[in-house]
């Protein structure tokens, strides 16, 4: 739906408040000459403040409100106007030149999940997608995500698609800043994986909440943001303040084991590594040392290394049966054995992929945003 953005008119012309004064001056029969005699300054600057050139100080304002009995505060509104208005006109010819900026944006999808809101005016929709991002201009969009030394480039996503993966991590900040978290607590998030493990056994009506509550509880943000085209992030971790951990979910793969995986292999990140890093997971690409750690503790964290050791190597066929009591055993969801034994090689991939559940994201058109369900 296309909408105009209230409160946002801005005429195409706004006079200077010197108009105003040539108006008061004409009704008081008073001559310029003689408005810069009450008031001690020069005629050739009431005529530069008249004409628009020259601006109406603080000080200037209280010298009015006692020459022409107007308020200072009057004044004072009336310049800033003014001055806006001059900024903005200025700043408008300079968003209409960049109007081709908008194009590099997956801005149908954000704009489908409610990420932004649709205007009829181009020049508009760009101030919308501008504070979005929360910078002024696409220089400075550029400044923050095109440069060569961001940590998150280091990621082979980059090469996907950049302007894609700046929207999705950009939503996911805003919707975790928002989210209420207690302070960062080590042992309290260590704590919490131990009973989210049980979480993957429930459905996602009931986990998405749990999760969020158990993480928060240890100042750990945790949100769910479709991934867009080209970003072919799966999770992402990050830092919003010393006291303040964010992990951000993609489902991209549309699996719990993939889901589930990720989430902890964030988790590894956050209890492994420094806060200074953003770490964005691809799954498919990024074979960095502190990846592999983050993959190991994930391992470790879902199925415990010695159970695995015993189960995967006592047989070399692994029935349904097999997998549903060594899920039972472990308190976690089948899906997530089914995953691992595939990505080992155990067990080929087109074997009990019906014990894995299917997740998609639906939207929610009268509260906004979108929710996990099953497929």
């Amino acid at each position: 739906m296309v909408k105009r953005i209230e409160n946002e008119y801005y005429p195409d012309y706004v006079s200077p408040p010197g108009e105003t004064l040539l108006e008061l001056l004409d009704a008081l029969y008073m001559t310029q000459v003689e408005l810069a005699q009450r008031i001690g300054k020069s005629p050739k600057h009431i005529n530069e403040i008249v004409k628009g050139s020259a601006p109406i100080t603080a000080e200037t304002a209280l010298d009015l409100e006692r020459a022409v009995g107007v308020p200072s505060s009057f004044w004072n509104n009336r310049e800033r106007q003014y001055r806006e208005a001059l900024a903005r006109r200025v700043e408008t010819d300079l968003l209409r030149n960049c109007l081709d900026w908008m194009d590099n944006l997956p801005l149908k999808e954000m704009l489908q999940y409610g990420w932004l809101s649709a205007v009829e005016d181009p020049v508009d929709q760009l101030r919308e997608v501008l504070r979005f991002f929360g910078v002024a201009g696409p220089d400075e969009w550029n400044a923050i995500w095109l440069r060569p030394d961001a940590a998150f480039r280091q990621s082979p996503v980059f090469e996907a698609d950049p302007y894609a993966v700046a929207a999705w991590m950009r939503q996911g900040a805003c919707e975790a800043q928002r989210l209420q978290c207690a302070p960062w607590d080590r042992g309290g998030f260590e704590s919490a994986l131990a009973s989210i493990r049980g979480l993957t056994r429930l459905p996602p009506a009931r986990f998405q909440e749990e999760l969020a509550c158990l993480c928060a509880n240890a100042g750990v943000a945790v949100v769910f943001v479709p991934a867009l085209s080209r970003t072919r992030a799966s999770g992402v971790t990050r830092w919003l303040a010393p006291d303040k951990a964010m992990i951000q979910l993609s489902l991209r793969y549309k699996s719990d084991d993939h889901l589930w995986f990720t989430f902890f292999h964030e988790a590894g990140h956050l209890l492994r590594h420094g806060k200074r890093e953003v770490f964005i997971h691809t799954v498919d690409g990024d074979n960095q040392e502190k990846e592999g750690e983050a993959d190991r503790f994930a391992a470790d964290c879902l199925i415990p290394s010695k159970f695995w050791r015993r189960f995967a190597r006592r047989r070399r066929d692994f029935h349904r049966a097999d997998i549903l009591d060594f899920a039972d055993e472990m308190g976690i969801a089948a899906g997530i054995v089914v995953g691992r034994l595939q990505h080992e090689g155990r067990l080929g991939y087109n074997r009990h992929n019906d014990l894995k559940r299917r997740l998609d994201w639906q939207l929610l058109p009268d509260a906004g945003g979108v929710a996990i369900a099953l497929e």
